[in-house]
């Protein structure tokens, strides 16, 4: 069992798996603070000073000053602003992982059309080592027929 699972493990894909998971770990991170103390602060002042991470809708009939105080007694509440700073965080990454697979996409077209550039398109003839066309099938020069 220990074998089969250090294979596993051990496979290109899983390793790779792994890391871009990690990776994409840390990346949500850096979305979360982008949005929370760069994005949501200037959106905030715009529409009137509201800190969106501090909008609820309280669901018991007693009042409460803050969503801090409210969380603490315990009532139902509903907490749409941090629903709105969660829909920004995915609409961001989901825009930026666009942007990187564009990115990644264009690099590996332009390594296919290297490869394609970079393929050869003569050969060399096996019994008069002549430079000849890739596809023929019979030496110009020394007429020998050629295998494929």
């Amino acid at each position: 069992m220990l074998k089969g699972f250090k294979k596993f493990v051990l496979r290109g894909n899983v390793v790779e798996m792994a890391a871009g998971i990690i990776i994409g770990l840390a990346f949500n991170k850096i979305i979360n603070s982008f949005v929370n103390d760069i994005l949501m602060p200037p959106i905030s002042l715009l529409v009137g000073k509201i800190n969106f991470a501090n909008l609820y809708i309280n669901l018991s009939q007693r009042e409460f000053a803050s969503l801090a105080e409210a969380e603490a007694e315990g009532v139902p509440i509903i907490k749409y602003g941090l629903f709105i700073n969660t829909v920004i965080d995915f609409l961001l990454m989901a825009f930026f992982l666009y942007l990187i697979i564009t990115y990644y996409n264009k690099l590996k077209d332009i390594n296919k059309r290297e490869e394609i550039k970079a393929a050869p398109d003569t050969k060399q003839c096996p019994y008069c080592y002549s430079t000849i066309n890739i596809k023929a099938t019979k030496c110009p020069f020394c007429i020998s027929e050629l295998e494929n």
